[in-house]
């Protein structure tokens, strides 16, 4: 795909964003979202701007928003794309009360909008295991104390080294809370990096290897043992929750660790390419305002 996917050529106009959302979602042509089948055909809707499609099979109508984050939204599909571009091309990220402004829609819907986006950005089921090198660490974000785990919210990443970040909201930080996430997700033939935290002894029986560096005594790097990637991610995860949301309760965490971690997977193709594939993302996951 094109730098210009996204461009305001499939922003101009409904129907331009709905073919271009057809593109992406049904490259071999619409798939009844009902029923799987293929035998899909267009309806002439008088005095609406919606692409009808109706299926031979189940004989039920529907349209390329069904069964997307976008479905029974009475916001703009231009609008939908345009927010897309904008939270996979800020690197760190892009505030409700900015989404706002630049779409021209109220705070309340470019809120729930960007929460949406953020959900069709998540992982529900992870495929396959990281491998590699792969960092771990754990960090405290929220609260209103400076320093310290006082009023914070534990967050735990792995991160293969060059390759993906993975990141999940802890109740607390203990050895029986990380290791089964650690076993979990990364591959046993991975070799593990970490600090030299007691919680992480033992990995070294469970895995390829497992080289750690001791902060507390100020060493940051032994040879290939570090965990300089994923402090870097940290730094980029803060940056943006405190320089562009400045306050992300806890309930919601999970959500903005989802849309970090997308653009940072991402993060060697450009930003229309990113956005399309936030896009791609939408199928199959719903949010109810609730």
């Amino acid at each position: 795909m094109k730098a210009s996917l996204l461009t305001a050529k499939y922003l101009k106009n409904e129907d331009a964003a709905r073919a271009f959302v057809e593109r992406l979602r049904w490259p071999n042509g619409p798939v009844c979202p009902h029923c799987s089948g293929t035998k899909v055909y267009r309806l002439n809707v008088a005095n609406t701007s919606r692409r009808v499609l109706k299926c031979a099979g189940c004989r039920k109508q529907f349209s390329v928003t069904v069964g997307t984050i976008f479905e029974d939204s009475h916001i703009p599909l231009t609008h939908w794309l345009g927010a897309m571009q904008l939270l996979c091309s800020s690197k760190k990220g892009m505030s409700a009360h900015q989404l706002h402004r630049m779409l021209g829609i109220t705070y309340k819907s470019a809120w729930f909008m960007a929460h949406r986006i953020r959900h069709a950005m998540s992982q529900s089921v992870f495929t396959d295991k990281l491998g590699g090198i792969v960092e771990a660490d754990e960090t405290y974000v929220g609260g209103k104390a400076k320093r310290g785990e006082d009023n914070k919210t534990p967050v735990f990443s792995l991160v293969e080294r060059q390759g993906r970040v993975r990141s999940f909201v802890l109740p607390t930080v203990t050895a029986k809370n990380l290791k089964p996430m650690i076993r979990e997700h990364v591959e046993r033939t991975a070799h593990m990096m970490t600090d030299q935290w007691i919680g992480y002894r033992g990995l070294k029986k469970e895995f390829a290897g497992h080289d750690s560096v001791n902060h507390a005594r100020e060493e940051w790097v032994r040879g290939n043992a570090y965990t300089n990637t994923v402090e870097g991610y940290f730094s980029l995860l803060k940056r943006g929750l405190t320089g562009t949301y400045h306050h992300v309760s806890k309930q919601h965490l999970h959500r903005y660790l989802a849309e970090f971690d997308f653009r940072y997977n991402a993060r060697y193709t450009d930003d229309a390419m990113r956005a399309a594939l936030a896009v791609k993302a939408a199928e199959g996951k719903r949010l109810q305002y609730q």
